[in-house]
């Protein structure tokens, strides 16, 4: 019995010691497979991690549209913070972390610009590195097309703000500047001034206006620009009432006293800010100095957006 279990014991030894000596079958060593899926396990596990830690460097809380004192209604702006998992995709390649490869996601505040009571816009939120140019048309069209074709050239979308009586008598004009994108808001039916008129006058030329607006573009207009800037409460109120916001301006190129295209730029370019609507309407000084103009304010680090685009709360 002794000698039976000897040979048993030494039989095991034997084939022991075989697989000691064969790599590939030895439970003891990891083979190169086995230690690249260890490495990378590791590596990925730190790079998370590295990206979770930093994130909270990137945060921005969300901002709720306000009455502003003197700005009035002004629009909020959402907040961003890092979304660790899609930046990771973007940066497992190279193995490292790189900010310029975080990608964001944004919070909506809690108060929109939609929410806000009736009161007038001057400006975008001061934050937002966007401006809009508000081109108010009461007159003329000899400089419409010229606007146009630098607005094309410059892949910009602008405002138009647009009287009525005007729109009756140049349709195709107003259907050029549907079909080219950009936003139709309503200038009054004649260029009355506003704050004189009565409720009744009031309805009727904002109404009057949208209509004829709708029937040209199919499209009621959202946003209403008072001829010379002349308004009251119930004028605001009154849009309100029709879902409509009234629109001011914040940098004025008074463009409408023909200065010369120098003059012009320089009023815009030293009074740009973030957030910032710039009033100008058909005229030589704009129609020349436009494609300039708009290369220096993006030279500053601005896009240039519709009037809706700045007043909603993506960054």
């Amino acid at each position: 019995m002794y000698r039976y279990r000897a040979i048993i014991h030494f039989c095991v030894f034997i084939i022991v010691v075989a697989l000691a000596f064969n790599n590939s079958y030895n439970p003891f060593i990891l083979n190169d497979a086995e230690t690249f899926s260890y490495t990378v396990s590791k590596s990925e596990e730190s790079l998370l991690q590295k990206i979770r830690t930093k994130s909270t460097k990137y945060r921005k809380p969300p901002e709720n549209a306000i009455i502003d004192k003197v700005w009035k209604k002004t629009p909020g702006l959402n907040g961003i913070r890092v979304d660790v998992n899609k930046s990771y995709e973007q940066m497992k390649k190279g193995g490292v972390f790189d900010k310029t490869l975080l990608v964001y996601e944004q919070i909506p505040p809690n108060i929109t610009y939609k929410e806000l009571p009736a009161a007038p816009t001057y400006r975008g939120h001061p934050e937002k590195d966007m401006v809009s140019f508000l081109i108010n048309v009461s007159w003329g069209d000899e400089y419409i097309p010229s606007i146009l074709n630098v607005l094309k050239k410059q892949n910009v979308k602008a405002t138009f703000f647009i009287e009525g009586k005007w729109a009756q008598e140049n349709a195709d004009f107003v259907k050029m500047i549907d079909e080219q994108g950009h936003v139709i808001g309503n200038h009054a039916y004649n260029h009355p001034d506003m704050s004189r008129l009565s409720k009744k006058q009031i309805t009727e030329q904002i109404n009057r206006t949208n209509e004829i607006l709708k029937a040209i573009t199919d499209n009621k207009p959202k946003w209403l620009a008072p001829p010379s800037g002349s308004y009251n409460d119930q004028v605001v109120k009154i849009a309100h009432e029709m879902n409509m916001e009234t629109i001011l301006w914040s940098v004025d190129t008074i463009d409408w006293k023909n200065p010369s295209v120098s003059v012009m730029m320089n009023r815009v370019n030293n009074n740009i800010h973030p957030g910032a609507t710039v009033l100008m309407h058909p005229t030589s000084s704009t129609a020349q100095g436009l494609d300039s103009l708009i290369v220096n304010i993006k030279e500053k680090g601005y896009k240039i957006g519709t009037i809706t685009s700045l007043m909603n709360e993506e960054r």
